[in-house]
């Protein structure tokens, strides 16, 4: 398998129970990825995922307390502050803990697959893959 590196990180939402959903979008390149307004400053919600062209993996992660702050949604940074290493593609939301967590999950634009399902499951989390390479080759 070649590597794949993370590109994004959307959430999709809540289903009926109340669980966070989210994709992690995997490419097997970090250069020249983008996507609509990477650029606003701030982000404020209005950036779009990359280009379905360089996503060659999703992964969705459905979980009942982790809840992910996402670069694309924050009121201060762009996505391209994410891809340029100055802040995470998506770290742990704090705001309902009573204490500071002893390992607090922030995950990188550029982050190996791997790396990204090793910091999850030291949260007793795992993404379910989706390979979407062939999706992707049979509409062009």
């Amino acid at each position: 398998m070649e590597d794949l590196y993370l590109i994004y990180v959307n959430k999709i939402g809540e289903d009926w129970t109340g669980k966070h959903l989210y994709e992690f979008l995997f490419s097997d390149r970090t250069e020249n990825v983008d996507g609509d307004d990477w650029d606003a400053y701030p982000a404020s919600g209005r950036p779009s995922p990359p280009n379905t062209d360089f996503v060659k993996r999703v992964g969705k992660l459905t979980t009942d307390d982790l809840k992910l702050n996402l670069v694309q949604n924050s009121s201060e940074f762009a996505v391209w502050d994410a891809v340029d290493g100055v802040v995470a593609l998506a770290w742990e939301n704090m705001d309902d803990y009573d204490e500071y967590p002893e390992n607090r999950l922030a995950i990188h634009f550029g982050e190996t697959i791997k790396s990204v399902e090793d910091k999850l499951y030291e949260h007793d989390l795992v993404l379910e893959n989706k390979d979407t390479i062939k999706k992707v080759n049979n509409e062009n």
